[in-house]
């Protein structure tokens, strides 16, 4: 059996979030931001949709410290029928979807798109706009434009339908970034 993490005496702690998401490339993106902002993140990578559940984030949180500020994260795309039912089912977590993919949400970076879109249109939209760009991995030119242009992106997706294609909820993540640290 695990032991549960000391907590640390004398020391206010910030609240840790926690990110439960389904690939690399969000996993990738998380890693990006709590290193650029310096924030604690703990980060629970490559979960396929079908085994997220509220039993399997209760025992990763269980031999972690935990503060009463901590919340949790579910990172997803939307392109798999059922899957925003089965996430919705967890109590406590902050959705953070998009739909179709992942790679929508990176394209707000860049302006706004309304027409509604395939995960192969998102990926061949991406590569028009960073040829380097590869699935789990971004090159130094796209880190930078995903870290200073967070606000602009954020406020794109803000007023876009929440879980409709096109859309994405992960500007959730950065407005408690934002607030917290």
């Amino acid at each position: 059996m695990a032991r549960k993490a000391k907590l640390p005496r004398g020391k206010k702690m910030n609240p840790t979030f926690f990110v439960f998401c389904e690939g690399k490339t969000e996993a990738a993106y998380v890693d990006l931001l709590r290193r650029s902002f310096r924030v604690p993140v703990e980060i629970i990578a490559r979960v396929s949709d079908s085994n997220i559940s509220q039993p399997y984030i209760d025992r990763c949180r269980r031999d972690r410290f935990t503060t009463p500020g901590d919340k949790t994260f579910l990172m997803f795309d939307l392109d798999v029928d059922g899957t925003l039912a089965r996430l919705s089912k967890i109590k406590d977590a902050i959705l953070l979807l998009s739909n179709p993919c992942i790679e929508y949400w990176f394209l707000l970076h860049y302006g706004d798109i309304t027409r509604e879109m395939s995960s192969a249109d998102c990926l061949a939209r991406l590569k028009a706009k960073d040829p380097e760009y590869i699935k789990g991995s971004f090159s130094a030119a796209m880190k930078k434009l995903l870290v200073e242009n967070i606000g602009p992106a954020a406020a794109r997706a803000a007023v876009k339908e929440p879980y409709a294609n096109p859309s994405s909820s992960i500007h959730l993540l950065a407005s408690e970034l934002r607030v917290n640290f």
